[in-house]
């Protein structure tokens, strides 16, 4: 019997993680804040690896091949922001590769498709002279206008095609980075990116970018129109940031109390945002596509996991197929290390995936039994369930009596969406129900809006487009008569950003669905991210418990123990 071949892929930018693959499979991966606690934690990534190794039970010396990327740097095997797992062995072989090639390759390995175009649309990704140093047969593919330049200058865009187990550069854009001429309209990226437009537009609405995603569930509140200049430009078909737009805005915000004093204005403003980052995703992708069409395409890079522009680009784009990567963001890197390893390094064919995103630890009942029993006390209730469908009964008429319930079960999803192994649920229609997740739960702005999780074979009952979302990553517009039955999980302007439930990789969650409908007469769950604001999502029982007693969740369930606090704590 032959050995498995083990590669790993790790990402050390920011938003960190690793992958291990297993004969061109996931078996295992994880983003370091989930381990390290810190949001969007980078750098080293020992922590991240040792947890791969762990998982799967093997040692560094089973492993064949690293694949590794860092926007700025070549990291050194033995150091790279304090000492990582390799510096004692010369083995494995570890080879570096560019951010956008990452970005392409964990479409490529995670999409449905042979053969395919890629796009990449980030804020800003690796140095022009480090890409070429990494990939010098790619020069060919990019302009003699950027080769010719005398300053730094950093990915955008690129475009590709996939076929016949090989990856062909076909357009490759590329900005300088941005002087910081405006501290709070400064890009803190490369100029003329469109990640770091609406990284420069969420630091100006909220102060920070620590959340730049909090701009597009802000933007339904806007009024269209309201400004009435571009902020982006094409010339010949590469993307430019207009400066001029930024001499409108005058007026950053000052903290939130200050924000929520000029609530319109900031609606307003990122209203205006999004419609621009809609606008210049759309006009980059149809120039692509019209220039080297194909019918199958994956999108993926940070400006990737915008919901609403998304939508778009699958009504508008002529591309039949769209596979919108998961874990488009930086997290998504140790993803396209790995296959890269695989695919190209190794020449080894593409190996089918089944579309799961869930690639973390499992915990057993064992490690879960001595948990609950050094954190729970007498002021919860506790009942362990055996039988699976009694355990789904109880949590769905809990969920139909407007209990908020924690759902912990299997292996942790990969990206930036809980999908039903990490999260938090709750009745999608009862009254003052997501104003209350969101200030006594998740302890965020009461604006932001949560997803509906519906059965895939229901979604077109509820949602107008019928749009299959298994990420969470696409918007729907919620039919008529069921707005009020779906009022927590609506946004203000009608839509919703749906995740559609398969069970073939999520069954149990699945059926807890199916369970509530059976309780409720809706096939449709209130689905938001076990964690609260500014803390990456629970990985261990640990801190699931820990959040469980920290905020007014009022049940937590850790695979089949059930633990319930005594008192009610929404009315």
């Amino acid at each position: 019997m032959e050995k498995p071949i083990y590669i790993i892929g790790t990402g050390l930018s920011h938003n960190g993680s690793a992958v291990l693959l297993k004969d061109g499979h996931v078996c295992v991966a994880i983003e370091k804040e989930r381990l390290s606690r810190i949001k969007h934690d980078g750098g080293n990534d020992t922590l991240a690896i040792q947890y791969c190794l762990d998982t799967e039970g093997i040692e560094l010396s089973a492993v064949s091949l690293v694949v590794q990327s860092a926007n700025f740097d070549i990291p050194n095997r033995n150091q790279f922001r304090g000492k990582r797992i390799f510096s004692e062995s010369n083995s494995p072989k570890i080879i570096t590769i560019s951010h956008h090639l990452a970005h392409a390759y964990s479409a490529i390995g995670t999409s449905p498709f042979s053969e395919c175009a890629i796009m990449v649309i980030d804020g800003c990704g690796s140095p022009l002279d480090q890409h070429l140093s990494l990939h010098p047969e790619g020069k060919a593919n990019i302009s003699s206008h950027f080769i010719s330049e005398n300053q730094m200058l950093c990915e955008k865009d690129s475009f590709y095609h996939f076929r016949e187990n090989k990856l062909f550069p076909l357009f490759k854009d590329f900005s300088e980075m941005d002087g910081l001429k405006n501290s709070f309209l400064s890009m803190p990226t490369t100029k003329h990116s469109i990640g770091g437009f609406y990284a420069a537009v969420s630091k100006y609405v909220f102060g920070d970018t620590d959340d730049v995603g909090k701009l597009m569930g802000l933007a339904p509140f806007g009024k269209s129109n309201r400004f009435n200049f571009d902020a982006f430009e094409f010339v010949s078909e590469c993307l430019y940031v207009k400066d001029n737009w930024k001499n409108n805005f005058t007026n950053p915000s000052k903290g939130y109390e200050y924000f929520t004093e000029h609530f319109s204005y900031y609606a307003d403003v990122a209203k205006w945002a999004q419609e621009q980052v809609e606008k210049a995703v759309i006009s980059c992708l149809n120039f692509r596509i019209k220039r080297f069409p194909h019918e199958n395409l994956c999108y993926t890079g940070g400006v990737a996991l915008n919901a609403v522009a998304n939508a778009k680009l699958q009504d508008q784009l002529p591309a039949n197929n769209i596979f919108f990567e998961p874990a488009a963001g930086d997290n998504g890197l140790a993803l396209g290390c790995a296959f890269y390893g695989w695919i190209n390094y190794l020449k080894k064919p593409k190996v089918a995936h089944n579309g799961n995103t869930c690639f973390g630890k499992q915990y057993c009942q064992q490690e879960i039994d001595v948990t609950v029993k050094n954190e729970i006390n007498q002021n919860f209730n506790q009942k362990f369930f055996s039988n699976e469908e009694e355990l789904i009964d109880y949590c769905a008429e809990k969920l139909n009596s407007g209990k908020t319930l924690a759902w912990f079960q299997s292996g942790s999803e990969f990206g930036p969406r809980s999908l039903g192994r990490r999260s938090i649920l709750a009745h999608p229609g009862i009254q003052n129900m997501q104003n209350h997740i969101n200030k006594n739960i998740k302890f965020r702005e009461d604006f932001r809006p949560f997803a509906p999780a519906v059965l895939k074979d229901k979604v077109t009952e509820y949602f107008e487009v019928g749009r299959n979302s298994p990420y969470m990553i696409l918007v729907d517009k919620t039919r008529p008569k069921y707005l009020k039955k779906l009022l927590n999980v609506t946004h203000c302007d009608g839509t919703a950003r749906v995740q559609t439930v398969e069970e073939k990789w999520n069954p149990r969650f699945a059926k807890l669905i199916a369970q509530f409908q059976k309780h409720s007469g809706i096939a449709v769950l209130l689905n938001t991210s076990f964690n609260k604001k500014g803390m990456p999502i629970v990985e261990t029982p640990l801190q699931a418990i820990q959040l469980f007693k920290e905020t007014a969740l009022d049940i937590l369930v850790l695979e089949n123990t059930v633990i319930e606090k005594q008192t009610n704590t929404f009315s």
